[in-house]
């Protein structure tokens, strides 16, 4: 029975003291609030978006998932840089094509006096 006793009251001292300390007893202030957990944006901005910059981005965890305004930001960055990417790629096809049809032969090009 005494040992039973005694754990009762160190457990009371033991909470009371993680009270106090966290609460802040006396005139030392209370712990400071957490700041959220915000998404640090590794994706470049001086420079094309890689697949190491894509595999680095990881989002802060909130309460029920992801916080879908970070997500979106960088949904929608990525869309706008495969965009460019992608209209980058289609002019440089058309003029590899052109500078291709200019270099070649002139007995493979069909002549408008040829077709009458």
């Amino acid at each position: 029975m005494f040992m039973f006793l005694f754990l009762v009251v160190a457990l009371v001292v033991v909470v009371a003291a993680v009270t106090v300390s966290v609460v802040g007893g006396g005139e030392s202030t209370p712990l400071p609030d957490a700041e959220p957990e915000r998404l640090h944006d590794p994706l470049p901005y001086d420079r094309p978006v890689r697949r190491g910059d894509v595999d680095a981005v990881r989002f802060p965890v909130a309460v029920r998932g992801y916080r879908m305004a970070d997500v979106d930001d960088v949904l929608g960055r990525l869309s706008a840089e495969i965009g460019e990417r992608d209209a980058r790629i289609a002019d440089l096809e058309s003029a590899l094509a052109g500078a291709r049809a200019a270099s070649a032969p002139t007995s493979l090009r069909k002549h408008p006096e040829d077709e009458q």
